[in-house]
């Protein structure tokens, strides 16, 4: 079936198989390897996107279902001038990257939770990150990346 989609801001119409998974759409098909693959059941969240800007598990969703959808991966983070975002660079800052497999999936949902609300505290970026598995275990670095681009967002916005 053809689909046409907003892939980080670029319409992209392309013919899918039924079955076709949209983390083996995005990272063969359409070449973005930064939505990473863990274990295929929607567990681990290392493949979240975001699907009209709610977060969602690439593995777990059909490539056809995307029909008229926006999405955004990791790869749709970098700013204009190839710079990281504020996000990513909190993660660098924080030393929140680790061995980097969980990275795009925690990033995506950081992401989400920063455009819902930036008032954020240690409780509830847990909570918010629970689906996300870091196998590296590194929690509180993440914690703190995510921490300080909602305080700087919120200092931006003031």
């Amino acid at each position: 079936m053809t689909i046409s989609v907003t892939i980080n801001g670029e319409p992209i119409a392309a013919t899918v198989e039924p079955r076709l998974l949209v983390c083996d759409f995005l990272r063969d098909h359409l070449g973005l390897t930064g939505t990473h693959i863990g274990c295929e059941h929607g567990v681990c969240g290392a493949c979240t996107v975001l699907v009209d800007g709610r977060t969602a598990r690439s593995c777990l969703m059909f490539a056809a279902q995307l029909d008229g959808a926006e999405v955004e991966t990791v790869e749709g983070l970098l700013l204009p001038d190839g710079e990281l975002s504020p996000l990513q660079a909190s993660f660098r800052d924080n030393h929140g990257l680790q061995c980097g497999f969980c990275t795009p999936g925690m990033l995506m949902t950081a992401t989400e939770l920063l455009r819902q609300d930036g008032r954020l505290d240690r409780e509830g970026v847990r909570e918010a990150i629970s689906g996300n598995l870091c196998r590296c275990t590194g929690y509180e670095t993440i914690v703190d990346a995510i921490l300080t681009a909602g305080r700087d967002q919120a200092e931006e916005t003031a």
